[in-house]
């Protein structure tokens, strides 16, 4: 069952990575079409990296400021069953984790480059989950092909010794499974409900966390980690 450890009454609403009022009636409708309709537009070297870090959403948002990167699909992994949505994910214990698909072009980002990016932008000293959102589904993890998880492990290695805070890094890296794409009105949440997105963000408090770990330039991120060399692995 998911827990929230709300921060502010004000906030009650807005705590959860779950729509608001006015879109949580939405119909979903058929994700296929519309990732689709993206994947004709992209060149033949691309790749993809699967990342869980919390809320979907925020995941998303970060992930589509990197250059190098095309696009950040919500979707659900990890877990036992076949067909996983968000009500199930959310309120029962199907293993799932909320996580983003990353299509990225590796000329320009390469996955070392994103690894570093996701420990920036996450509490990777939080076992039960991120920010103001506890449960399983909310669950810190790398998802790693067989082409990946060296690196993946490496990467965690390496942060373990540079991290600048105290406690350990309790997130783990795991076999890459297959990838659900959640309900179409997860996908671009921050686009589409700009204020609603915006309100969660800072009521879950996730931006003032990540600079208490990470300090402010390294968490706020964006667009320009390539030529800044902040998030760069050099690989």
């Amino acid at each position: 069952m998911k827990k929230l450890a709300l921060i502010f009454t004000a906030t009650l609403s807005l705590a959860a990575c779950a729509p608001s009022a006015t879109t949580s009636s939405l119909k979903t409708s058929d994700t296929d079409n519309a990732t689709t309709t993206v994947s004709q537009t992209l060149p033949d070297n691309v790749k993809t990296a699967v990342f869980a870090g919390g809320c979907f959403w925020c995941m998303e948002s970060d992930f589509e400021k990197l250059d190098g990167v095309f696009e950040a699909v919500s979707g659900y992994t990890g877990g036992r069953t076949d067909n996983p949505n968000y009500k199930t994910v959310s309120y029962t214990e199907t293993g799932h984790y909320e996580a983003v698909e990353v299509t990225y072009d590796p000329s320009v980002v390469n996955y070392g480059q994103l690894l570093d990016y996701y420990w920036h932008h996450i509490d990777p000293t939080d076992p039960n989950g991120q920010f103001c959102d506890k449960g399983s589904s909310y669950r810190t993890a790398v998802f790693a092909d067989s082409s990946q998880i060296a690196e993946a492990e490496k990467s965690k290695n390496d942060i373990a010794v540079s991290k600048p805070f105290d406690g350990p890094v309790t997130t783990e890296i795991l076999p890459l499974s297959a990838f659900h794409i959640a309900e179409e009105y997860h996908q671009d949440y921050y686009k589409k409900n700009p204020a609603h997105y915006k309100r969660y963000r800072v009521g879950c408090r996730r931006d003032a966390r990540l600079e208490q770990l990470w300090g402010k330039s390294d968490a706020q991120g964006g667009k320009a980690v390539q030529s800044s060399g902040s998030y760069g692995s050099g690989k």
